[in-house]
């Protein structure tokens, strides 16, 4: 009967390549849109991500979707420096970190599933109503063109994003995606080169913060694609529409006096190509994710603020995870439990961490002890608990350097 992976997000089709690599040809990916198109803006695969991707042997094809940044500064809504860090490789890493076009990055994970699993391997158009369980097996219904599909699978993988149907059945009582208070917007744009053209800033605080990365390297005219994220505390965005342009114009004026070393802030965003708007909301952790044989994935399970750019990261990481589990235990119901009992309470606490901030929590100590900005910052917070908030985020998210460069593989060494 083989696996069914609902949702050809990173994850899902990060799931599907993961159980090929571990000889499972049995698997099929089930979308509900009925075509595949690189939508979305730039995203960030930090090193424990790359490192997987490094394993499937697709790093090199998704590198070419955008650039490793080499730096992270945060500095205040003045420009005001207060933290930074050498990221990727310049951090001492085996790997790098990558800033890509999250729908570019799809493209090749959906190019990599048709040519190792086959164009059947990819099926369009099939929204999923519910997952009903066996005694050894677990059957997806979805809603098609023609009519209700089912599909029975030996195991039946939910991957279907922060609306997941999966996850809804089993929580009913959940409600909708929780917002803090933030709007968010987000779009690319060709705009110079700032700083070494491989830094990313944030910029701001917890009320008004702006994050900004090149997609690119400059090209002839010294122009470079670069993602940004506005945000704001207050009205804006009321529902989860990943897809809602708005009016750049009124954002514009909201950071009209953001000009800092480089970076032109009010540039940026009025040189958008669209702008999209949506709150910033995540979920709460559930108790569990594994019912029979069904169980979530990514953002169904675990869906996450942004702070910190762990969210498609922590997607690979389940799929890889699971499918070293289904290689190596001695059943299905154990491989499961070892999946579960590795990621859940892992991303749980990263829920919490990132509402707390994440490693952005500087901004927020800088702006709460000094308002109006400071000469030197560590006249406000001392090296030692900057240090100490980068490092924390990175061992709670699982990719300090000194912890993921030697830890074991998630590639089974298979008879």
């Amino acid at each position: 009967m083989g696996i069914a992976i609902v949702g050809a997000g990173i994850g899902g089709l990060a799931a599907a390549l993961s159980l090929h690599a571990v000889g499972r040809t049995d698997v099929t990916v089930y979308e509900r849109a009925t075509a595949l198109r690189p939508l979305g803006v730039g995203i960030n695969l930090l090193p424990h991500a790359v490192r997987e991707l490094t394993e499937l042997g697709l790093a090199d094809r998704v590198a070419r979707c955008g650039i490793a940044p080499s730096t992270l500064t945060y500095v205040n809504r003045f420009g005001q420096p207060i933290w930074s860090e050498p990221r990727g490789r310049e951090a001492g890493y085996r790997w790098p970190q990558l800033s890509v076009h999250r729908g570019e990055v799809q493209m090749v994970l959906a190019d990599a599933v048709r040519e190792r699993l086959g164009l059947d391997a990819l099926r369009l158009g099939h929204r999923l109503i519910r997952v009903d369980q066996g005694a050894d097996a677990a059957t997806a219904v979805f809603a098609t063109a023609e009519g209700e599909a089912s599909v029975t699978a030996d195991l039946v993988v939910a991957a279907d994003g922060i609306h997941s149907a999966a996850r809804a059945a089993r929580y009913p009582d959940q409600g909708p995606p929780i917002w803090n208070g933030l709007t968010l917007w987000r779009g690319t744009a060709r705009v110079p080169a700032f700083l070494d053209g491989r830094t990313m800033v944030m910029a701001g605080d917890g009320e008004q913060k702006f994050v900004a990365y090149p997609l690119s390297g400059p090209d002839a005219s010294g122009l470079a694609r670069v993602n940004f994220i506005a945000e704001r505390r207050g009205a804006g965005a009321e529902t989860v529409d990943w897809n809602l342009s708005v009016d750049a114009a009124p954002i514009v004026e909201l950071f009209r006096d953001w000009r800092f070393e480089g970076l032109d802030v009010p540039g940026v965003i009025a040189a958008a190509d669209e702008l999209l708007e949506y709150p910033m909301v995540d979920r709460d952790p559930i108790p569990r994710w594994t019912f029979g044989r069904m169980t979530l994935l990514g953002d169904a399970a675990h869906a996450m603020y942004p702070n910190g750019s762990n969210g498609a990261s922590q997607a690979i990481l389940d799929a890889r995870t699971l499918a070293f589990h289904l290689a190596t235990a001695p059943s299905a119901d154990a491989a499961l439990a070892a999946y579960e009992e590795d990621r859940r309470p892992a991303t749980s606490a990263l829920i919490e961490s990132n509402r707390a901030q994440g490693p952005e929590r500087v901004m927020l100590l800088a702006h709460e002890r000094a308002p109006e900005g400071f000469a030197d910052v560590h006249d406000v917070i001392s090296a030692e608990e900057l240090t100490d908030i980068a490092a924390s985020y990175k061992r709670a998210a699982g990719f300090h350097p000194d912890v993921l460069n030697v830890r074991s593989s998630l590639t089974p060494v298979l008879p």
